[in-house]
């Protein structure tokens, strides 16, 4: 097992990276660094490379079932957030964007209104209008200490008519960890309009210190028994092409997710529950210096805009490993990752993918080694001719 936590991020060189058959290293041309696709540049934490390579030598590429997934899962939850869910009332299913759809199918009906924050993710807005409901975006508030959930804009949505509202926390693309007392008054507000919560919680094992994720079912109120929360091992474990995840209801919630199409569920991939179960159960060392290893690369990007872009407006993520990053004071139109794509060939996520109010913005994505995050950041400044540095041609380790 890796004791030293800077060797999860530095293992791999940029060649052997690049032997990867996955999105992030493979859409792009060579010469172009990938900080896009929300895959991370690490080896496999050993419990789950031993799971996976265990199951290769029994022949184990049959269908799969839920196994012990379910418990796996409470027993993670119950040790990182006091959350004790039932595992009995869980499903397995390929990936939490399929749960979300699936679950919006049974409890709103065509038309209905579903109230998401912006920026957000862009499969919510493509899958929502594809199963004819109504999106209903509520922007977060932006501010001098990062976003935030603006709860007056929120009632006032609920009050308009909506059915449902498919929260992200932590919230991607921002990183904004809701605080207990923030989803507490959430909780009340859909009490109050008879909104149903559904929730999706993939980056709550990348929570950093001075932060905590409190997961929406466990708090003590309707519409938190109402509530269905979505869980996944692929974002905390770079697993996501395996394929599983989890619904999990609250207690009121059980028939709901029970009442989800069983072919939804045959998506799952065997080797997505295995490397699951051994994730959430003897993955949390590894996951813990990942962390560590996440939060030096937080403030290293931090550190590094403000040197060499200092018009970058930017909060550091309270979870994940993605940064938001506003780039309208540089002037480079409403698309400025496609300029940093033809200009400095770094490769990262339009901030128009996450909503139409986020022109000008992008992602980037920091999981990887500390000296290709400043490359990044050395050829996007390259750009707009505020680096010390032009871009070289090929990303060093």
């Amino acid at each position: 097992m890796t004791t030293n936590p800077d060797d999860i991020l530095t293992a791999l060189t940029t060649e052997e990276l690049r032997r990867r058959h996955s999105v992030k290293w493979r859409e792009f041309p060579p010469d172009v660094l990938p900080l896009r696709i929300a895959e991370m540049d690490t080896p496999l934490a050993e419990p789950v490379a031993e799971a996976l390579t265990s199951a290769v030598r029994r022949g184990d590429t049959g269908y799969a079932r839920a196994g012990g997934l379910p418990e796996a899962f409470a027993g993670f939850a119950a040790q990182r957030y006091g959350w004790h869910p039932d595992p009995a009332g869980a499903r397995v299913l390929p990936d939490i964007m399929s749960g979300v759809v699936e679950i919006l199918r049974i409890i709103t009906g065509p038309g209905d209104r579903v109230v998401v924050n912006t920026p957000g993710h862009p499969l919510f807005f493509t899958w929502l209008e594809h199963l004819g409901r109504q999106v209903v975006r509520n922007p977060l508030a932006a501010g001098p200490d990062g976003h935030r959930l603006d709860l007056d804009r929120l009632e006032r949505d609920f009050a308009a008519g909506a059915r449902a509202y498919l929260l992200c926390n932590p919230h991607n693309p921002t990183g904004l960890v809701l605080t207990r007392e923030e989803l507490t008054r959430v909780a009340a507000l859909a009490d109050r309009h008879d909104v149903r919560v559904v929730t999706d919680e993939v980056l709550a094992p990348l929570t950093y210190a001075g932060h905590r994720h409190v997961p929406f079912a466990s708090l003590d109120s309707p519409a938190a028994a109402r509530s269905v929360a979505f869980v996944s091992a692929s974002k905390a474990w770079n697993i996501a092409g395996l394929k599983a995840a989890l619904a999990v209801p609250g207690p009121d919630a059980r028939a709901d997710v029970a009442a989800i199409r069983e072919e939804v569920g045959e998506g799952a991939g065997l080797f997505g529950v295995l490397a699951s179960e051994a994730a959430f159960t003897h993955g949390v060392p590894w996951l813990d210096q990942l962390i560590t290893a996440l939060d030096g690369n937080r403030h290293l990007l931090a550190g590094r805009l403000a040197d060499l872009l200092p018009a970058v407006a930017h909060h550091p993520p309270q979870a994940g490993y993605a940064a938001w990053l506003d780039c309208r004071p540089l002037d480079l139109g409403d698309d400025p990752a496609q300029v940093f794509l033809q200009q400095g060939r770094v490769g990262l996520s339009a901030g128009l993918r996450f909503g139409p109010d986020s022109g000008g913005f992008v992602r980037l994505n920091f999981a990887t080694s500390p000296a290709r995050v400043g490359e990044g950041v050395e050829r996007m400044a390259a750009v707009v001719g505020q680096g010390r540095t032009a871009p070289s041609s090929r990303a060093r380790q």
